[in-house]
């Protein structure tokens, strides 16, 4: 038996065997009492919200799941929170295409009916919702929190899709690590369950929807919510199903549309189940989501977060791809912009590839020990931008500034006659061009008619091969001034770099530098449709999606008009002529070091003189 130690002593040993944070160049490190999975608390409880979205005459409760360490309870420790709301833990409708839209539409035709959904078999396993982030984030000292969104799971209410109970939900959940709001050991009994091992700072994250609702929670200005890292959010529901008035399919999704969402995620209380098809989709969602004209109305204005910003003060580092045709990258980009004007701390950390990629670990671990833990370590000074370059790992981006790079500048490009082979695309405003016309065919996709040397069912303008590279920065901005032998036309817009390479070595950035779809008859206005005058000319303007790609010398930047994209759009039958007026038509190019870098990289040699 040791020595015995009194009083002091005694006092002071035991102070020094509690189990705390450390801390390494400004970031949380793993510390051994904290990483005994064995000691982990596991347990789950359902939180009250403000709102009864269910029709039962009760306020909702939310299914949430606790894994904290156990030196919260055993020595009384008090953690802050990484939380992950989400609709997906519980399953999903398993044939997904068996609920899409059936795209073969006339523009303007009422769409064919639905089929009906199949029914959703939930996944429970109390009281582990998930465990994402667990295995980060607890060995460091944090608790990590999730919950079943709204009508999904075990949580009660109705799934919306955007809807205002979706910000609610999570800011409830928030408001109990608080103690503000209160939690109970069931869905519908009185026993209460307090958070009292939190210490009331929350930061939040996940990817797509999950990063949706990071954001959603944020809007409501909810206090305790210090920091998110939304991962690919989905920022506006109008902006992910439309396209400046255009009706369009997020990629990889052909005919998906809010209502199919809701009908994929619907786990929750059957018995609440046709109340709330009812409600939300037969009611609200059909009577006013529109896929006939594609308008902006107040339902989808509802369901765009960046309406909601004025209550928002978490600190804010998004996370997104630029080859993301899911939930494409202006869902971040405007958010990020809009943030940055408010005075919110924000960055953005954005990679060259597809849908999700969080950023580094150790990245994420700056931005919590910063806004949890209470560390000054200069996350919020540093760089606003952090760039994955096109060969680079995703864990080491290049700093920037900011976004776009501050040294871009718009440069003009006009088209020069070329169809049905390929134009020009020049710096200079060439002598009058006349106009150019395709024919809708949506039997070709984008890669075929980017690939084809001769086609009549696009347009395609290149400039000169490059002799030296150009980065791209920015949004780019087209303006046309079109006619159609219809009174509607789908318009889609490519940005590509020639040759188009193929192959197992081909890189995501080889090819497609980006796009955008727009709907002439919303030239004007975005919440009311004019039809087109058949052969009369409309004049529009619409950004293309946001990059930062450096193209590289020996390509061509090309610009690619055609009607309708078969991964994207609706699918009329083939025949509608568009008509290009070239002399009014303009790309606008965002680069890096403006029209002086962009005239370098696309100068032609002179001919060589004839010697005497």
């Amino acid at each position: 038996m040791g020595p015995w130690l009194g009083g002091e002593a005694a006092g002071q040993q035991e102070e020094k065997a509690k189990a705390s944070h450390r801390i390494e160049d400004g970031m949380a490190q793993e510390v051994p009492e904290f990483k005994d999975r064995g000691s982990w608390i596991r347990h789950d409880l359902w939180v009250e919200a403000e709102f009864d979205s269910d029709g039962d005459g009760k306020r909702d409760r939310m299914h949430v799941a606790v894994t904290r360490p156990g030196q919260t309870e055993s020595e009384g420790l008090k953690v802050p929170a990484i939380y992950v709301s989400s609709p997906y833990f519980a399953g999903t409708a398993g044939d997904a295409d068996s609920l899409m839209w059936n795209v073969r539409q006339e523009l303007g035709a009422p769409p064919k009916p639905r089929e009906a959904p199949p029914e959703i078999t939930p996944r429970v396993n109390r009281p582990i919702l998930s465990n994402s982030e667990v295995g980060d984030w607890v060995p460091r000292g944090f608790a990590v929190v999730h919950s079943s969104s709204p009508g999904t799971g075990l949580s009660q209410g109705c799934a919306t899709v955007g809807g205002d109970n979706e910000s609610l939900a999570p800011k409830a959940v928030i408001d109990w690590l608080n103690g503000r709001a209160t939690g109970y050991t069931s869905p519908d009994g009185d026993e209460t369950v307090e958070a009292d091992w939190c210490t009331g700072k929350v930061g939040m994250t996940g990817t797509s929807y999950n990063g949706t609702l990071a954001l959603a929670a944020a809007t409501t200005g909810v206090d305790g919510l210090e920091v998110i890292i939304p991962v690919a959010p989905n920022t506006s529901y109008y902006h992910y199903y439309r396209s400046n008035g255009l009706v369009r399919s997020p990629g990889g999704y052909l005919g998906e549309d809010i209502d199919v969402l809701y009908d994929f995620i619907r786990s929750g209380n059957p018995d609440r189940r046709d109340y709330c098809d009812c409600t939300v989709r037969d009611g609200e969602m059909a009577g006013n989501q529109d896929r006939q004209t594609g308008d902006l109305n107040g339902f989808w204005a509802e369901r765009d977060y960046l309406n909601d910003l004025g209550p928002m003060k978490a600190a804010c580092l998004m996370s997104h791809g630029f080859n993301d045709w899911n939930v494409m990258p202006e869902h971040s980009i405007r958010i990020y912009e809009a943030l940055k004007a408010k005075g919110v701390p924000a960055q953005l950390y954005m990679h060259q590839g597809g849908h999700g990629g969080p950023p580094p670990l150790d990245m994420m671990n700056r931005w919590f020990t910063r806004y949890l833990l209470g560390v000054e370590n200069g996350v919020e000074e540093g760089p606003r931008a952090w760039i994955v370059r096109e060969e680079a790992d995703r864990g080491d981006p290049t700093p920037y500034p900011d976004y776009p790079n501050p040294e871009a500048e718009p440069v003009t490009l006009h088209p020069t006659a070329g169809a049905p082979k390929v134009g020009g695309l020049a710096i200079d405003e060439p002598a009058p061009q006349g106009t150019e016309t395709l024919v809708d065919n949506v039997s070709f996709d984008g890669q075929t008619l980017a690939k084809a040397e001769w086609t009549n069912h696009r347009l395609l303008f290149a400039t000169p091969e490059l002799s030296e590279a150009v980065h791209i920065s920015g949004t780019p901005r087209l303006t046309i001034r079109l006619a159609a032998s219809k009174p509607a036309v789908n318009l889609s817009a490519w940005l590509v770099a020639l040759p188009w390479e193929e192959g197992r070595g081909t890189a995501i950035t080889d090819n497609l530098i980006t796009r955008g779809w727009a709907d002439p008859q919303n030239a004007g206005s975005l919440t009311e449709s004019e039809p087109l005058v058949p052969g009369a000319f409309r004049a529009l303007s619409f950004d293309l999606q946001p990059d930062d790609q450096v193209i590289a010398a020996g390509q061509r930047i090309a610009l690619m008009i055609f009607a309708s994209d078969r991964d994207f759009t609706l699918w009329p039958e083939p025949g509608t002529e568009l008509t290009v007026d070239l002399d009014a038509t303009r790309l606008e190019l965002p680069v890096v070091g403006g029209a002086e870098a962009m005239s370098r990289a696309i100068a032609e040699e002179e001919p060589a003189g004839v010697p005497d």
